[in-house]
């Protein structure tokens, strides 16, 4: 009994997290807090930016030594701060270092499930469309991967995912601004491909 109920209070923590997450993310990409989003946007144009020169390796090595600099500075230079001041005060990173980063064993067949559901679920849909059980499907992903191939030949990976980071950061604040006129726009476009199809 007292499983089940700790294991309700884990999934209610967990609904709570994935909300205030969801949250902190929507305030991020309509730059609510310009300091916040302006520091995430342009660490991952950053990076992004980074990778089209260097290698992946070479990208998270430096990272790792640029971080493990300022943590080791920062230390040392508590640590002659408090020696010169002959304060007690301890570790800088103390409160960082006593919090509980571990997942229970709940969460981790949560996850497992979630990413074995979508694998099956992605996995049964390919399956589906290469082995031809709807013909009309199939052919559409066919003219999507013929699509695709122009893509790849004018984008590389990196040149897209920085085009898909810098629109998820503009269009949601370009929408809100604009979006009587856009929803028109839409609407006037939903409209025209309704009645070419219905043709």
């Amino acid at each position: 009994m007292q499983a089940s109920t700790m294991a309700a209070a884990d999934s209610t923590k967990m609904e709570g997290f994935w909300s205030n997450w969801k949250c902190q993310v929507m305030e991020l990409l309509y730059w609510r807090n310009l300091k916040q989003s302006g520091l995430v946007f342009g660490s991952l144009l950053l990076l992004l930016f980074s990778l089209t020169q260097f290698s992946v390796v070479s990208v998270v090595a430096y990272l790792a030594l640029a971080a493990l600099s300022a943590t080791v500075s920062f230390r040392v230079y508590k640590s002659v701060l408090q020696a010169v001041q002959k304060t007690d005060e301890g570790h800088p990173f103390k409160a960082y270092l006593e919090v509980e980063m571990s997942l229970s064993r709940d969460q981790m067949q949560k996850y497992a499930e979630n990413a074995q559901y979508y694998i099956n679920s992605t996995l049964k849909e390919l399956r589906r469309l290469f082995l031809v059980q709807d013909l009309v499907d199939s052919l559409k992903f066919a003219v999507l991967m013929w699509l695709l191939t122009y893509v790849g030949a004018l984008f590389n990976g990196l040149t897209l995912l920085i085009m898909v980071v810098v629109s998820i950061f503009s269009m949601p604040v370009v929408y809100e601004k604009y979006q009587a006129q856009i929803d028109q726009y839409l609407d006037l476009i939903r409209t025209q491909v309704n009645s070419v199809v219905g043709k």
